[in-house]
């Protein structure tokens, strides 16, 4: 007889270790106010953004700038879409690739080292990757 057991302790095992990556980068670079991990669908995975954010809402606009930003890159013959840096008044949002089914977004400080947070958000997102 075969009893399957229902083990959700690897999902938790991911998450934890997922939030963990989200801290660390927001450790390195003060200059990242907020930071998620949601689905190219638009769903939250995992967040650290102010009280007040809403992380379905980010979510919703992450994907919905993605689904805009690959069919630019596409239609242009530009490869396959790495990031996108939109730049607001008071700082930026950086949305970067994090494997087949997620996106890793910033809310970011405009006074930051762009070539950082780049760099940081590059290695997180491989990392990341690995988890979803």
């Amino acid at each position: 007889m075969h009893v399957e057991v229902n083990d959700n302790s690897n999902v938790t095992d991911r998450l934890l270790e997922i939030e963990r990556i989200l801290l660390e980068v927001q450790r390195r670079i003060p200059d990242i106010e907020g930071v998620a991990i949601v689905t190219k669908d638009g769903l939250p995975i995992a967040s650290l953004l102010h009280s007040d954010s809403d992380e379905d809402q980010i979510s919703a606009m992450t994907a919905a700038s993605l689904s805009l930003s690959e069919r630019v890159v596409i239609e242009l013959k530009r490869g396959i879409m790495e990031q996108v840096i939109i730049t607001g008044s008071n700082g930026l949002i950086v949305i970067r690739n994090a494997g087949e089914y997620a996106v890793l977004v910033a809310i970011v400080n405009i006074k930051a080292k762009l070539g950082l947070v780049l760099f940081d958000m590059r290695r997180a997102a491989e990392r990341l990757s690995k988890l979803i």
